[in-house]
């Protein structure tokens, strides 16, 4: 595993994190405790409750459920690292987990931009072409865009982690962030950078903005399908189908432009960790009351699912 690291002064980094009291670093620690295992909950109830209820078994519900996966991985690359940090004095990470933390951070992130877009061509699917829907949407076509999503980008985010790879690092070794996130390791090395900022923010701009030109595009026949529905209530049941993927898409995509699609010059430390607390942590806290408290479907489930539970008991009495 050595040999994989370029030659480098630096072994290992300390994650700066968020600097401040003893006790405002005990109520931190409180704050993002809860929100890593509401996170984790509340995807884990979503992946469930579609597993155990047979009529969400649609293409809909299994790309969510691919979703609700990814955001759990997404949030612990991130958070139990920073939780640490919050328990102990220096923070400590070593090269390669540090680059191995940045290349699933990216990876999963990624995925997060392609699913949201895959997501709403289903829904641009499901509302466009509603008789054509089951023989587009095929279990083997949704399995395939998923297996294709989830196995291309792991594979082509490598050439990300071989660049960083062979970067050197002289010192200092502190990094003004919470988790290796790539910028502040690129202010870091002392290597040439320059051909890996031009490659990860302009792969940065492909992946943000056709995975968005792509959702935009869906829900602009979307939109326009609506418009030719007669009905308020056909307005409002379609509304309701796409209001909760509709909501993540404004919220991630927003704050993701903001974090890397924008001028370098522009970069500051302290304003990078609010933002990406923002979009890594804040964003996936919201997505599972979002998606269960805007969707009907899966709010319904739930009901069944818990007055089943508490039927239970009363058969064997």
């Amino acid at each position: 595993m050595r040999g994989l690291w370029n030659d480098s002064a630096v072994t290992e980094f300390i994650l700066l994190g968020f600097p401040a009291s003893q006790r405002f670093q005990s109520f931190l620690f409180f704050v993002f405790f809860i929100a890593y295992v509401l996170i984790v909950t509340g995807n884990l109830v979503i992946i469930s409750i579609i597993r155990l209820d047979l009529h969400l078994h649609r293409p809909m519900y299994f790309f969510l459920s691919n979703f609700a996966f990814m955001q759990i991985c997404y949030v612990t690359v991130t958070i139990p690292k920073l939780l640490i940090g919050f328990l102990v004095r220096k923070n400590n990470i070593s090269i390669s987990a540090c680059f191995s933390q940045c290349y699933f951070f990216f990876f999963l992130g990624a995925i997060e931009n392609f699913l949201l877009a895959i997501m709403a061509y289903d829904r641009y699917v499901a509302i466009c072409y509603p008789l054509r829907y089951n023989t587009i949407m095929t279990p083997k076509f949704c399995w395939c865009l998923a297996c294709g999503c989830w196995v291309g980008i792991f594979l082509g985010s490598f050439l990300t982690v071989a660049f960083l790879a062979r970067l050197s690092f002289c010192g200092p070794n502190i990094l003004n962030h919470y988790f290796c996130d790539i910028s502040p390791l690129l202010r870091l090395s002392c290597s040439d950078t320059s051909l890996l900022k031009s490659y990860f923010f302009g792969l940065m701009w492909i992946i943000v903005f056709s995975c968005l030109f792509f959702t935009l595009v869906s829900y602009v026949n979307i939109i326009y399908a609506i418009m030719k529905i007669p009905s308020t209530m056909g307005h409002q049941k379609v509304f309701s189908t796409c209001g909760s993927h509709l909501t993540v898409v404004i919220i991630y995509f927003g704050a993701v432009i903001f974090m890397y699609v924008r001028p370098q010059d522009s970069y500051a430390f302290e304003e990078d960790k609010l933002i990406s607390v923002f979009y890594s942590i804040l964003t996936p806290l919201l997505n599972p009351f979002i998606y269960c408290l805007r969707n009907k479907e899966v709010k319904e489930s739930l009901q069944k699912i818990i007055q089943a539970k508490k039927m239970m008991p009363r058969l064997y009495i």
